[in-house]
């Protein structure tokens, strides 16, 4: 539990249990944040964010960003809402859509991250060069299974082969793992941790993935805009035509309101979550995404 003890000598707060996800079973009880601006930030984190324009994090800063929150073994849900950035994230690829959301990125400056499934890599396997010239790339398992219904070193076979795939096709670095429908355990928690792996969930859900009635990419649309604020990050799908679509909304949208689409470890570096928004989980964030659906 070395993880564990570093996250409360660094929040000097009580023992809490592991924040629950948002995705299917029982949640676990969180500890309850303190009000804003009470809780010391993750070390090493840069003192402003920058807006749209603004100069981001370097790569070393980022990479040693993302490793600071793997020792740390918190899932992250969301950034420390001090700044204008955001993190639109995109799970189940690659897929046929995948150029076209590229497009439409390049075409309005953005920068994301992909989480990537080995059997979509299989099919789809000269995608994600692509992504990485504009976005981080995390792994979502081998085949999207229900981790939580799997024994521990099943699970963890199924996340460590989902990475060696988006490896073999990306190269490194593949340090972000965001668990299908959201499911984790703390003893995934603490294997990620080991494998120096940053677990990151969301606080915005799309509701892209919905199945009944099919989600309208007007909805979708509506749904992010309605719910994003500074810190946020955004869980969408790049295997949905309408989520594609959808974009065409969301990327203006954000120029707008004068916020700036960047990738998970941009954000981690230049606008961290606190030690207490980690042991808060969810909750950490704040009200935001009224949303109850468990992604994918």
């Amino acid at each position: 539990m070395a993880a564990g003890a570093a996250l409360l000598a660094l929040c000097g707060c009580g023992a809490g249990s592991s924040p629950g996800s948002r995705g299917p079973g029982p949640a676990t009880t969180a500890t309850t944040a303190a009000p804003p601006g009470a809780l010391a930030h993750a070390p090493g984190a840069l003192a402003h964010a920058p807006g749209e324009g603004g100069t981001l994090p370097t790569s070393a800063e980022q990479q040693a960003a993302v490793q600071r929150f793997a020792d740390l073994g918190r899932p992250i849900y969301c950034g420390a809402r001090h700044g204008r950035l955001v993190a639109l994230t995109f799970d189940d690829g690659p897929g046929q859509y995948t150029h076209i959301a590229l497009r439409e990125l390049r075409k309005a400056g953005a920068r994301a991250t992909f989480f990537l499934v080995g059997t979509s890599i299989a099919r789809y396997p000269g995608p994600p060069r692509l992504e990485r010239e504009l976005a981080a790339i995390g792994e979502h398992t081998m085949t999207h299974p229900h981790l939580r219904s799997l024994p521990l070193a099943a699970a963890m076979a199924e996340i460590r082969n989902g990475r060696n795939a988006a490896l073999a096709v990306a190269g490194p670095p593949v340090d972000l793992f965001r668990p299908p429908y959201g499911e984790h355990s703390d003893a995934i928690d603490r294997e990620l941790s080991r494998d120096g792996m940053a677990e990151i969930l969301w606080d915005v859900d799309s509701d892209d993935s919905r199945s009944s009635p099919p989600a309208d990419y007007r909805e979708i649309s509506a749904d992010v805009r309605r719910n994003l604020r500074p810190g946020s990050i955004v869980l969408l799908h790049e295997n949905r035509g309408q989520t594609i679509r959808a974009l065409r909304g969301i990327l203006p949208a954000l120029r707008r309101r004068g916020l700036r689409s960047v990738s998970v470890p941009e954000l981690l570096a230049a606008d961290p979550p606190s030690i207490g928004q980690l042991a808060a989980g969810r909750r950490g964030c704040g009200a935001s995404d009224q949303m109850t659906g468990s992604g994918g």
